[in-house]
């Protein structure tokens, strides 16, 4: 009932380039530690400003900024990966002090990446299968037999060399030194077109710079264990995240019109990576590629302002359109 009647009342201030805010209190986005969530922050706080509302941007820690959205303190989080929320936010979510509004529209994926043309070099690719006939395409002098897998920086942890041990895939785990090592020995593997295949995640820049592929395993499932619990045959691989926008729990009440939007509200890895290239490739400020991006896609953040039924309605069709469906609601709730 009250989604319904918030997006109801939302309609009357989503058309045009502007609307008027609900509350003059100023909606605070958490900021975490990586470029894409910045990016998804600002654009976030982009469409907001431009309806009227004033934006504040406050950095929060990955965990520690749900107990800070569940008591109000913070107002929105528009990128939230399910495998990295801790104990606080499942039961915030049940308890309703925070509000799930929906799939960010991202398409994560994390594993063993490789370039196009190890399948070559490898026939069975992507199946993981393909590995254990192919391991010494993918070997170095320090490795051979064995293929070289490039893993997360030791203390990311060991989910790649847990996998390797449980299947008894015949590859040598060998740990990245940090991200940017990761990506120059990456780059640097594929412009001379030589054995790779990498740990990896995305988004992130790199696939708008590089094709990669991804080993594919037996099954995908949100509970995926990389550890001894696999077996060849009936392998998962890793678990992979999905991407929500969360808000706290008065929010949808006291900004109806925000909500609406950031219901709309969808990017893609397309977006992010091309942004993510701009900033941590390129150098550019993220406030200045953020307002690039703006301005180059009117349309589809005025989409997502206005939604898609009641958009070429005028003001005042809309508030007649409105007042019919809050008498029909009423009507039939004293039923």
């Amino acid at each position: 009932m009250k989604r319904i009647k918030a997006m109801m009342l939302a309609t009357v201030f989503a058309t045009g380039t502007a609307t008027t805010a609900f509350a003059a209190d100023p909606i605070r986005i958490a900021i975490n530690e990586w470029t894409g969530q910045h990016i998804s922050a600002h654009i976030a706080g982009s469409l907001l400003k431009e309806m009227g509302h004033e934006v504040e941007y406050v950095t929060a820690g990955a965990v520690p900024q749900f107990a800070a959205i569940a008591s109000g303190d913070l107002h929105l989080q528009p990128e939230v990966w399910s495998n990295n929320v801790g104990e606080i936010y499942p039961k915030a979510v049940e308890s309703g002090d925070i509000d799930v509004i929906g799939d960010l529209g991202l398409q994560p994926s994390e594993g063993w990446f490789y370039p196009p043309y190890m399948a070559e070099k490898c026939p069975g690719l992507p199946a993981y299968e393909a590995l254990y006939d192919c391991a010494q395409a993918f070997a170095a002098a320090d490795t051979f037999p064995k293929g070289r897998l490039i893993t997360y920086p030791a203390d990311w942890g060991t989910r790649s060399k847990d996998l390797v041990e449980a299947l008894d895939i015949p590859f040598q785990p060998v740990a990245g030194g940090s991200e940017g090592a990761m990506v120059a020995e990456m780059k640097s593997a594929i412009a001379a077109e030589q054995p790779m295949i990498m740990m990896f995640w995305q988004p992130h820049w790199i696939f708008a710079d590089i094709d990669l592929d991804l080993v594919e395993w037996d099954k995908a499932t949100a509970d995926c264990e990389s550890g001894p619990g696999q077996k060849r045959g009936d392998a998962c691989g890793f678990a992979q995240a999905t991407i929500k926008k969360i808000v706290s729990g008065d929010f949808e009440e006291t900004y109806p019109d925000a909500y609406a939007a950031l219901d709309n509200m969808r990017l893609s890895n397309d977006i992010q990576n091309a942004l993510i290239k701009k900033i941590d490739d390129e150098g550019v400020p993220v406030e200045e590629a953020v307002a690039e991006w703006m301005g180059a896609n009117e349309s589809t953040w005025k989409g997502w302002m206005s939604g898609d039924s009641m958009g070429s309605m005028s003001i005042m069709e809309q508030i007649e359109d409105l007042k019919a469906s809050i008498s029909k609601l009423e009507t039939m709730l004293a039923q």
